[in-house]
């Protein structure tokens, strides 16, 4: 049987300050050990795109606008948003899915 060559992925700047907002909002809400916990299991399913990129639902506020550039990992109330081209995987958000995500995504993926 063949093995599959992992994926390469990488993190925007964006996603990259992402999981610095984050991991601030939630050591000021709750604790630090709280916080990296959360950006360790975010960290975690960033890797895992590697060997399994496909595996991520659309966003259904792209799918409205018949956009399937993008895809999505669910991790309660976090979701990541990245794009696959070709072997590589690029993470181009990672938000609190509570927030507006209609506007964010506009503004952060299409430009708008």
């Amino acid at each position: 049987m063949a093995k599959t060559r992992p994926y390469r992925v990488f993190l925007t700047r964006n996603a990259e300050r992402d999981l610095e907002d984050l991991y601030d909002y939630i050591a000021q809400g709750t604790s630090p050990l709280r916080a990296a916990q959360v950006v360790r299991k975010l960290q975690k399913e960033v890797l895992a795109l590697a060997l399994q990129p496909e595996r991520g639902s659309w966003p259904a506020e792209l799918l409205e606008l018949g956009i399937r550039d993008f895809r999505q990992i669910s991790l309660r109330p976090y979701r990541l948003i990245y794009r696959v081209i070709d072997r590589q995987v690029f993470v181009l958000l990672i938000v609190d899915g509570r927030r507006d995500l209609r506007a964010l995504l506009e503004r952060r993926l299409l430009g708008a």
